[in-house]
């Protein structure tokens, strides 16, 4: 596990949120304009896989440096076939991720994740919001990302169901897809660059409860 700090300590007076994730990129494909347009938080982004990828975890690195953020990464099992983990498993390498601490906001995956079909996108959602509901996690709000793609018919988008959708600015736009091209190093005419979407949506919640009944819902809408 591999833990990145920026110059601000514990006893920063600003509110603190947190972005627990399953992938280096996902921070900033699915809330990174979130983040850019909030600097008045004290941003965690948390990773569960590739703390030893050589490409992925430098790159992770330098884009928390430039979202001011701090950040911690584990290495859970991301192989292509996508064997399931146990939820435990997931759920422990959370709880060390926040390192104990309480949060004003948390940002997470949607229980079906963006897109068609990544299964540690759904398994992170489960996981934070299992974790909340048994009262081990501690924070203020819970926000999921809310994207479909249609089943693969389209680039993932905001659903028509998010309760928040924020269309980006030009300047937090243009320096988010800098993030994805620049510094994660995706083509122009990559996946990533094409689908970084310029408006964020997420469900949100303020009580473990109603965020647990409605992935649930979701879960049963598949």
């Amino acid at each position: 596990m591999i833990f990145i700090s920026p110059d601000a300590g514990n006893s920063d007076p600003r509110p603190r949120a947190a972005v627990v994730i399953a992938h280096p990129d996902d921070e900033t494909l699915w809330c990174g304009g979130y983040i850019l347009a909030h600097p008045e938080f004290l941003w965690r982004i948390l990773t569960l896989c590739r703390a030893t990828d050589p490409d992925r975890a430098p790159k992770f690195r330098r884009v928390l440096q430039q979202l001011g953020a701090e950040g911690e990464m584990a290495d859970l099992d991301d192989e292509p076939n996508q064997i399931p983990l146990p939820v435990e498993q997931v759920q422990n390498t959370i709880l060390r991720l926040l390192a104990g601490n309480s949060y004003n906001l948390i940002l997470t995956h949607g229980p079906k994740g963006e897109y068609t079909q990544h299964r540690r996108h759904e398994e992170c959602c489960h996981a934070v919001v299992g974790l909340w509901q048994l009262g081990r996690i501690d924070t203020e709000r819970l926000w999921l990302f809310a994207y479909e793609d249609g089943g693969h018919a389209y680039l993932p988008r905001v659903r028509g169901d998010a309760d928040r959708r924020d269309v980006l600015t030009d300047g937090v736009w243009l320096e988010k897809r800098r993030l994805i091209i620049d510094l994660y190093g995706y083509g122009i005419g990559s996946w990533e660059a094409r689908t970084a979407p310029r408006e964020e949506g997420f469900w949100c919640f303020d009580s473990a409860q109603a965020a647990a009944k409605r992935t649930a819902f979701r879960e049963q809408q598949s």
